[in-house]
């Protein structure tokens, strides 16, 4: 779906970083060193930004 605004562990705002993130990822950098440089340390927050999966556009297909 839609990447959540904050964490659901620890409530730290996630949802402005994960465009960033994906451009960076598509680029061909390492995944590890991208969350690194945008400062991202908990890794209940790098959970949410890595494990995101995009469903919106298959789920578009069946609206009327």
């Amino acid at each position: 779906m839609i990447i959540p605004v904050r964490c659901f562990s620890c409530g730290s705002v996630v949802g402005d970083l994960h465009k960033k993130f994906e451009e960076e990822v598509r680029k061909g950098k390492n995944p590890k060193e991208v969350l690194d440089e945008m400062g991202v340390k908990r890794y209940c927050c790098r959970r949410m930004l890595l494990t995101h999966v995009e469903v919106i556009d298959d789920l578009m297909k069946f609206s009327i």
